[in-house]
């Protein structure tokens, strides 16, 4: 089988703390814009509807499906466009960092919660349970949020290709302290290093999608979420990259193409050896 190349957004959007209707309708301007720029599918980040780590996630969170993801669901079917989103998921007193991909048609496909969680994080939320990839019409996706591609928590993402994944797409809130020089420290070395380490190995794309903007509350009040998304391609490159900044909206659009996936099962150990993986 052969997979169509498709135009993929990456939706950069600020994110403020607790502004739960303001982000919302960002990122439904957001969905709206990629839809107009041709795009099939757009990526935002994590936990856009309250901001990562907010405080109000213990009152404001949401069912999925439920309000919140119903305003996405009807914007993406609107824009006649796929969506995969961060969104605080209550589910009765449990409270999720997790993430949903949403068709054009409007149906919620998968939801997704965070595993690899910070130590800051896990008095909000708890440790999702599964993984999952959705076969699509451009290819098989897997989701999964930020921390969950650190070079320590790779294996989320070994899974993930192992099932068949030929896109991993990563709703992320990438902080730095508020005196970060990104000219002495460019920013994203570290993601690049275990994205390209996942993406050479099996031929995938990887992508990670960063909000923006100054965080008001919680445990990292006084940090900053600086944007710099990427994605990188099935043999290693970046395909973009986004600016670094607290004021650094933007909306990346690159064409994507699933790499046919020949192994499974078993045969990937000899596979992924003559590729000079060593893990398990």
């Amino acid at each position: 089988m052969t997979y169509k190349t498709f135009r993929l957004a990456m939706g950069q959007m600020r994110v403020i703390g607790g502004d739960k209707s303001g982000n919302l309708d960002r990122a439904e301007r957001m969905i709206a814009k990629a839809s107009k720029e041709g795009c099939q599918l757009i990526i935002l980040p994590e936990c856009l509807d309250l901001g990562w780590t907010h405080p109000s996630a213990k009152e404001l969170s949401d069912e999925i499906p439920g309000e919140t993801s119903n305003r996405l669901s009807r914007a993406a079917k609107e824009g006649n466009i796929m969506v995969v989103a961060g969104l605080t998921e209550r589910d009765k007193k449990q409270i999720y960092n997790s993430a949903v991909l949403i068709d054009n048609l409007g149906k919620i496909l998968l939801k997704y919660r965070k595993i690899n969680l910070l130590d800051i994080e896990q008095e909000i939320y708890g440790v999702g349970t599964f993984l999952s990839v959705i076969e699509t019409k451009f290819g098989n996706i897997g989701v999964n949020i930020c921390a969950d591609n650190f070079e320590s928590s790779l294996a989320i993402g070994h899974v993930l290709a192992r099932m068949g994944a030929h896109f991993i797409f990563s709703p992320c809130a990438w902080a730095v302290k508020a005196d970060h020089d990104n000219k002495k420290e460019p920013y994203g070395k570290e993601w690049y290093q275990s994205y390209s380490r996942l993406s050479k190995l099996y031929r995938i794309s990887v992508v990670g999608v960063s909000s923006v903007g100054w965080i008001n509350a919680g445990p990292w009040k006084g940090k900053k979420t600086i944007g710099c998304s990427m994605a990188v391609g099935p043999d290693g490159r970046i395909l973009a990259q986004g600016p670094y900044g607290v004021d650094s909206e933007a909306l990346l659009c690159i064409n994507l193409q699933a790499r046919i996936r020949k192994v499974k099962g078993t045969k990937y150990a000899n596979y992924l050896l003559k590729k000079g993986y060593r893990g398990p």
